[in-house]
């Protein structure tokens, strides 16, 4: 008896690249030469006989995708779910996704690349200005319809620990909960499994199925893109507590007003400018340049980032978390 062929497993890495730009936080999109207009981060196969890594491979094809060099890289996880594809019945190779996050600070690119702000991939991710009306318009009134769903939820109990209440209240800050900002892929997580997202129709899933999308849910990405984007986005949020990446974004010198704009902007978050600024100063992470540049109003110092705050503690950062953001309905 002929022994069955295993099947096969193809590598990809896919490239979540963030930059600051106009107050905003942007993702690089790559254009395929392919009928899907859809975008996508930019990705490539893994070539084990020309790359002896996967960031190796990363940095080659990014190079020849982007003609970007990047700078910080951080590998973030690894996407094997099956089925989660825009083929049905996909008899094809399994693609086993390597995600990474890359930091740079926005230069000319061509044409075939862009960057594109990633709130309109993730709008409910935006509390700047408040919090988002999607929210109560939109994504509530239908999580709290698929909830009621309790036939559904009663096969869901073996696998998992919370029941859908549960996790809508865990994921946006409902009764009692605190809005977490980090929980970015817990959210698109769950508005996928209730067939909210465009993805979920797009791979048929049964929720999804008899619900019409609404675009105001954010634009759809080729693939498991927006999940990867959405993981990159809570890393880097987590991160910026810690790790001082927030100036792989600025510039050799900046303002501390464009230095919290951009941790806002990261974050989702209102910040408190005098707040702001005592935690910038009791973390040590700047120093003056000593030089001044004209802005709307009057004058404003410029700063440069402190690198030798790595050698002087462990985890330096800007703890710029805390709780209550999100609130009751």
């Amino acid at each position: 008896m002929p022994k069955a062929t295993p099947p096969a497993i193809e590598i990809g890495l896919a490239a979540a690249i963030v930059a600051f730009t106009g107050n905003q936080p942007h993702i690089l999109t790559a254009q395929v030469r392919d009928e899907d207009a859809t975008p996508g981060l930019p990705y490539g196969p893994f070539d084990p006989l020309a790359h002896r890594t996967f960031e190796i491979g990363l940095r080659s094809w990014v190079a020849d995708q982007t003609a970007l060099s990047l700078g910080y890289v951080e590998q973030l996880y690894t996407f094997g779910d099956r089925g989660r594809q825009a083929e049905i019945r996909d008899t094809g190779p399994h693609v086993v996704s390597v995600g990474y996050l890359a930091l740079t600070r926005a230069p000319s690119l061509p044409e075939q690349v862009a960057f594109q702000p990633w709130y309109g991939f993730f709008p409910w991710e935006d509390w700047r200005a408040g919090r988002p009306a999607v929210l109560d318009s939109t994504i509530l009134p239908q999580l709290d319809d698929w909830a009621q769903d309790k036939a559904a939820e009663r096969a869901e109990q073996e696998r998992r620990a919370l029941s859908r209440q549960q996790r809508i209240a865990s994921c946006f800050g409902l009764g009692g909960a605190p809005w977490d900002e980090e929980k970015t892929l817990e959210r698109y997580e769950l508005l996928y499994d209730a067939g909210l997202a465009y993805e979920a129709l797009r791979d048929r899933r049964p929720d999804a199925l008899p619900r019409s999308p609404s675009p105001l849910l954010g634009r759809p990405m080729r693939f498991d893109h927006r999940r990867i984007l959405a993981t990159a986005i809570g890393r880097l949020r987590a991160k910026l507590k810690y790790r001082p990446v927030v100036f792989e974004l600025m510039p050799d010198a900046f303002t501390l007003t464009a230095l919290q704009n951009t941790v806002e902007a990261i974050s989702g978050r209102h910040l408190h400018k005098q707040n702001f600024r005592r935690l910038v100063e009791s973390a040590a992470l700047v120093e003056p340049t000593g030089t001044m540049t004209r802005t709307a109003g009057r004058p404003a110092a410029l700063f440069r980032y402190r690198r030798e705050v790595i050698a002087e503690r462990p985890a330096p950062g800007l703890r710029v978390g805390g709780r209550g953001l999100g609130g009751e309905r």
